[in-house]
C-alpha cells in the first residue's frame, strides 16, 4: 500500500484548518475552489443542507477559451460566469474557501473574477 505524500497531507492539513472557521450558511454560502494542473473548477456550497447550489469549471460545455491566453486569464473568466450563475440563483454573497491552496496566482484572478462579476466576497 502506497503512503500519502507529505505534499498531500500538509494540503489536507490546510484543508481542515481552514473548515474549521469557514461554513457555508443559505444567507451567505461557502465558494469552493478547487485547482488542479490543467483545470480550475468553483462550487458555492449551502453546508447547512450540504447541497451545492451552483458550479462552474474550464471543463464546462459554455466555457470557453479560445480568446484567452493562460489558465490566470482562464481561472478569472470561471469566476465571472460562477458569479453570474450565482446571482441567476440569488446569491450575491459568499464566503471564500481557498481549498488549501496560497492566494495568488490562478485562485486569486477567480476571487477577482467573481468580484467583477458581482458577487461580494
Amino acid at each position: 500500500m502506497a503512503k500519502q505524500s507529505i505534499k498531500l497531507t500538509a494540503r489536507n492539513k490546510r484543508i481542515k484548518r481552514i473548515r474549521k472557521k469557514i461554513t457555508g450558511t443559505p444567507e451567505r454560502p461557502r465558494m469552493r475552489v478547487f485547482r488542479s494542473n490543467r483545470h480550475i473548477y468553483v462550487q458555492i456550497i449551502d453546508d447547512t443542507k450540504q447541497a451545492t447550489l451552483v458550479s462552474m469549471s474550464t471543463e464546462d460545455k459554455e466555457f470557453d477559451a479560445s480568446d484567452l491566453k493562460g489558465k490566470v486569464a482562464q481561472a478569472g473568466k470561471v469566476g465571472e460566469m460562477a458569479a453570474k450563475r450565482a446571482l441567476a440563483a440569488g446569491i450575491d454573497k459568499v464566503v471564500f474557501d481557498r481549498g488549501g491552496n496560497l492566494f495568488h496566482g490562478r485562485i486569486k484572478a477567480l476571487a477577482e473574477g467573481a468580484r467583477h462579476g458581482g458577487l461580494n466576497l
